[in-house]
């Protein structure tokens, strides 16, 4: 159960209360507005005031997230994005609606209205057709290219799956299950072969100590200046 209030100086805040919580939480995140879980029996107009009080710090946080988000890709018609194997186009639409097609070398974006495309919803849209194609490019790469890595170094590893991960370019399981982002087809080869060798390691040093790096190093021929490059990008950001 939600309810959307106005606050000035914050903003659109989302109450949302929900059974079972015993206490109010406060989320200030990128991209999104302000929300407020709090205990069912809690009364709006006291999640209201709680809101109130904790202005300057809703405030503050606002300032240093806004940052982050003015990093975040803005796109037009004449964006210039790319992914491992398709480029990002855009079309006015032929059915008056938009719509977004993948072909096996574009991400087409067939628009109504040019103006509209800066807005919200349409951006979001657009990174969902992008995450898609994303999508079917690391399920037809990642696994292949990690078996690739691993019979021409060596390791041995139990599975690959991929998904859409908002902070790891991969990880190990102690079971040497490997997982892969599919935010990787962004970048250039050497540094997807960088994390998956990474992460291949895991499957022998299971934390980032020093034989971790040693061994890295070895198989990748520069870790430390591979992982400073890498840290140039970000899996959620672009």
């Amino acid at each position: 159960m939600s309810k959307e209030i106005y606050i000035k100086g914050i903003g659109n805040v989302i109450i949302t209360k929900k059974r079972g919580v015993r206490r109010m939480t406060l989320s200030v995140r990128p991209f999104r507005p302000v929300r407020l879980t709090i205990p069912y029996s809690l009364s709006y107009s006291s999640a209201t005031s709680f809101i109130k009080e904790k202005k300057e710090w809703i405030i503050h946080s606002k300032e240093k997230i806004s940052n982050t988000e003015n990093k975040r890709t803005v796109f037009n018609v004449g964006s210039e994005f790319k992914t491992r194997e398709r480029s990002l186009k855009f079309k006015v639409s032929e059915n008056n609606k938009n719509q977004i097609r993948i072909t096996n070398n574009s991400i087409i974006v067939s628009y109504v209205d040019k103006n509209e495309i800066v807005a919200e919803d349409m951006q979001e849209f657009i990174r969902h057709g992008i995450t898609e194609a994303l999508r079917i490019e690391a399920k037809n790469y990642l696994p292949e290219r990690t078996s690739f890595l691993a019979k021409k170094t060596g390791f041995k590893y139990n599975k690959v799956s991929v998904r859409n991960a908002k902070t790891r370019w991969g990880s190990c399981s102690g079971a040497n299950n490997i997982s892969l982002n599919i935010q990787l087809m962004r970048l250039p080869d050497y540094l997807i072969d960088y994390v998956i060798l990474h992460e291949l390691c895991h499957t022998v040093e299971k934390n980032h100590g020093k034989n971790f790096w040693a061994l890295l190093d070895k198989i990748s021929g520069n870790a430390k200046g591979l992982d400073k490059e890498l840290k140039e990008f970000s899996p959620s950001m672009y």
